[in-house]
C-alpha cells in the first residue's frame, strides 16, 4: 500500500483551513502533520479540530509557529510543504521556498482551479495588491450601487479564522449586537462592522462551502471581499483590483499581488491624492506589462472626520488598522492623513509608552513609528492597546480603524474617528464597472 504524502500547511489563520478542506481533508492520499502559523500574533499553540479535520485525524491537527518549520519538516519527514498564506512581497515568498527545500521537503502552490468554488449566483470580487490599499471603500461603493439597483447583495469575506474554530464554521453577521454576541476580534469589526451599518448581512467562516451555500441562499449577487490581498476563494465573474499609488511596484512584485493584476477585468489605482504623477503612470506601465486587457481607473481616497476642530491644535495619537501597518508594511493609514489634513499641533510618538504586545509589533515591524496598531486579536492584546493608549501623552486619539474603537477600550482620551470613501477621478467610474459586471453575468441571472 503506497504511504500518503506527508504535508505541512503553512498559514496565517485564513486560506490555509480552506485549502486545507479543498485539497485534503478526507483525502487517504495525503496526511497532514501540522498547520504552521506567522503574521498573526496569539495563534499558535491551537489545534484543527477532529470535527472539522475529519475522520483521517481524530486527535485534530497541532498549529504551531512558522519558525519551527526546519524541524518540523525533518522530525516528522514532511514531504511537500504548501504556502497558504498572502499579502507577502517575493522577496519572502523565496526565503520560505529556500527554508523548506533545504530542509529537504518540496515545496507547493494550491492554485486557483484547485482553490476556488463555483457559484450559482453572479459574484463580484474585490482584491488588492497589498493590505491597506483602500480595498473597503472600493467594496462599500459597489455594494451601495447593486443595493440602489434592487439587487439583495451578500459580501462573503476572506477568512479571519481567529476565535473557536468549532463555533466559526460559517457565520452571518446582521447587527453590532451579533458581532458582541460573537465577541469578534477587533481585526473582524474591521472589516465587518461598516457593512453592518450599510443594512448588510455579511457572511465568513472556515468552510466556504457551507459560507457560499448560505449567502446564496438570501442573496441575489455575491460579493467577495477578498483580504490579505489574497486571490477569491469563489470563482469571480467579474473582479476588481485596488492597487496603491503609494506604493508603486506593489503591483508586479508582491504575492499573490501580481496574480489579482494578472486576473483583473478591472486595476484601480487608489490614494492618487498622496502620490506624484509619476508614480501612478509607473504603476499604469507595470499593470500594463502583465494584464494589457485589463481597464485602469484612477481614484482618490477621500478622507473626513465629522469634528475637525477637535483636532485642529491638538496633541494628537494615531490608531490604524493593525495588518495594514503591520505585515501590510504601510507606514500609515486614514488616521495620519486625518491629522495632518486637519491641522493637529503634533502627532506624539506611540513607542515609548508602548506594553505588551503592542511593544512586540513595534520590535517586528520597525516601519510603524508614528502609529499605533490596533492590534486585538484576543482580550489580553485588546486590554494591551488600551493602557498603550492611556499611557500616550496625548489630547485625543485619531483613528483610521474603521470602527468604533471607544465600544471596546477605555483609552482615557476622545476618540475621533477618521472616514474614507473612494472618489474616481480618471477611467471608467465604479457605476459602469457595476453596469459590465452585470451584462457579463446576466446568463446566471437567467436574462
Amino acid at each position: 500500500m503506497k504511504k500518503p504524502i506527508r504535508v505541512v500547511v503553512l498559514g496565517a489563520g485564513g486560506r490555509d483551513f480552506h485549502n486545507f478542506n479543498m485539497v485534503f481533508k478526507d483525502n487517504p492520499d495525503f496526511k497532514v502533520v501540522a498547520f504552521t502559523s506567522t503574521q498573526i500574533p496569539g495563534m499558535e499553540g491551537r489545534v484543527y479540530p477532529p470535527e472539522l479535520a475529519g475522520s483521517l485525524y481524530p486527535k485534530g491537527i497541532p498549529i504551531v509557529p512558522e519558525d519551527y518549520l526546519e524541524n518540523l519538516i525533518r522530525e516528522h519527514h514532511v514531504d511537500v510543504a504548501v504556502l497558504s498564506y498572502s499579502d507577502l512581497t517575493y522577496n519572502y515568498v523565496g526565503t520560505v521556498i529556500s527554508r523548506v527545500l533545504a530542509s529537504g521537503a518540496s515545496f507547493m502552490i494550491l492554485g486557483p482551479k484547485d482553490t476556488m468554488l463555483k457559484s450559482r449566483k453572479p459574484v463580484i470580487a474585490v482584491t488588492a495588491t497589498r493590505t491597506g490599499a483602500g480595498k473597503s471603500s472600493v467594496s462599500r461603493k459597489v455594494a451601495r450601487i447593486l443595493l440602489s439597483k434592487g439587487f439583495k447583495v451578500a459580501p462573503i469575506r476572506h477568512p479571519m479564522a481567529y476565535r473557536d474554530l468549532k463555533s466559526s464554521v460559517a457565520e452571518k453577521f446582521e447587527t453590532i449586537e451579533d458581532l458582541d454576541l460573537k465577541n469578534v476580534t477587533v481585526e473582524e469589526r474591521e472589516e465587518y462592522e461598516h457593512y453592518v451599518n450599510m443594512g448588510l448581512k455579511v457572511y465568513s467562516g472556515v468552510d466556504y462551502r457551507a459560507v457560499l451555500s448560505m449567502a446564496e441562499s438570501e442573496a441575489d449577487i455575491i460579493l467577495w471581499d477578498g483580504g490579505n490581498n489574497d486571490w477569491p476563494f469563489i470563482e469571480p465573474d467579474y473582479m476588481i483590483t485596488v492597487t496603491d499609488a503609494m506604493r508603486p511596484g506593489q503591483e508586479v512584485q508582491s504575492f499573490p499581488g501580481e496574480v489579482n493584476v494578472r486576473m483583473a477585468d478591472i486595476v484601480i489605482i487608489n490614494k492618487s491624492d498622496q502620490a506624484p504623477r509619476e508614480s501612478i503612470e509607473a504603476i499604469k506601465k507595470n499593470i500594463k506589462s502583465v494584464n494589457e486587457k485589463a481597464k485602469i481607473s484612477v481614484a482618490r481616497s477621500n478622507v473626513f472626520v465629522k469634528e475637525p476642530e477637535a483636532i485642529r491644535g491638538r496633541r494628537v495619537v494615531i490608531v490604524e488598522d493593525s495588518p495594514t501597518v503591520t505585515h501590510g508594511e504601510a507606514a500609515y493609514g486614514a488616521g495620519y492623513v486625518a491629522a495632518l489634513k486637519y491641522g493637529a499641533s503634533e502627532i506624539v510618538d506611540p513607542r515609548p509608552y508602548a506594553v505588551g504586545v503592542i511593544a512586540e509589533m513595534y520590535k517586528a515591524y520597525p516601519h510603524m513609528e508614528r502609529v499605533v496598531p490596533s492590534t486585538g486579536y484576543n482580550e489580553g492584546q485588546l486590554r494591551d492597546l488600551e493602557e498603550t493608549l492611556r499611557r500616550i501623552p496625548a489630547d485625543i486619539i485619531v483613528s483610521g480603524s474603521p470602527i468604533d474603537l471607544a465600544r471596546l477600550v477605555e483609552a482615557g482620551k476622545p476618540i475621533v474617528r477618521a472616514y474614507y470613501e473612494v472618489e474616481i477621478v480618471e477611467g471608467p467610474t465604479l457605476e459602469e464597472v457595476v453596469e459590465e459586471f452585470l451584462e457579463k453575468s446576466k446568463y446566471k441571472m437567467g436574462v
